[in-house]
């Protein structure tokens, strides 16, 4: 359990550095009360026994002993997926937000990603965060009611000072909608041609693309990048909605689009 645990943890350390970044830039916090996000849904103002990280995860943190279930109350303006399920959460009502009970046992903390939303991770099991440098990047879409999504990813050497004095970073921003026939695409801002873009673009490698809550099988997924197509491997799960596309040999530092 702990194991699995901590292995969760560490796979969002691209996310939690990119919403640590996005922090500094906005001055939003990294942890926002849910009417800080919504704030036109009156009934979320008092909610204060969930959070978001963000604006893309919902957790509903477990804080009492023997604890088997808890009650998330969900913004029915965007839908929801389990993270550990990928499923999209059945959520019913005719008002603002929808509240139910999940199971939150030992072995499961209720976490949801927004619909319309891209996070990044990283999945190799390492022994420490500084091994997982150059580990390559995993891409959860999570399609919104209108079948789009996006998300933005923050890279530098995560160790010096050099993206405020050398302007050493890349900002990467994925975007996804379906109904445009546009799987993926990628655009980056780069703060200095000569740092990041020359030195790293080859570690900052995507490894996988898992997309959620996809309504039918595409024919056909084409990646454009440098005046080039190239058909992409996929798997496609009717009964889960789920889309995998593997090793499509592509950098987040590197600007590029996935097609259908």
């Amino acid at each position: 359990r702990l194991r699995r645990a901590a292995m969760a943890r560490y796979a969002l350390l691209p996310f939690w550095y990119t919403v640590f970044w996005q922090a500094g830039v906005s001055g939003m916090p990294v942890m926002r009360t849910m009417w800080m996000q919504y704030p036109k849904i009156p009934e979320l103002y008092s909610v204060d026994d969930q959070y978001l990280i963000g604006s893309d995860l919902l957790i509903k943190p477990v804080t009492s002993a023997g604890t088997t279930t808890s009650t998330v109350q969900f913004p029915l303006s965007d839908c929801w997926y389990d993270v550990d399920t990928m499923q999209r959460m059945n959520l019913k009502g005719g008002a603002k937000t929808v509240s139910i009970t999940v199971s939150s046992d030992i072995d499961k903390i209720p976490v949801y990603q927004r619909g319309g939303s891209i996070i990044p991770r990283k999945l190799r099991l390492r022994r420490s965060s500084h091994l997982m440098m150059n580990d390559p990047y995993t891409l959860y879409v999570a399609l919104g009611h209108d079948f789009k999504a996006e998300g933005t990813l923050y890279m530098d050497d995560e160790t010096t000072f050099d993206h405020e004095k050398r302007q050493d970073f890349g900002v990467a921003t994925f975007s996804s909608s379906w109904g445009d026939k546009i799987a993926i695409r990628n655009s980056v801002h780069v703060g200095s041609d000569d740092a990041i873009n020359a030195k790293a673009a080859s570690a900052r490698i995507v490894e996988r693309i898992v997309v959620m809550g996809v309504p039918v099988e595409p024919r056909e997924i084409s990646l454009k990048s440098a005046d080039k197509a190239t058909s992409m491997e996929f798997q496609y799960d009717a009964s889960t909605k789920i889309l995998v596309i593997r090793k499509p040999g592509v950098s987040a530092l590197e600007k590029w689009t996935m097609e259908l």
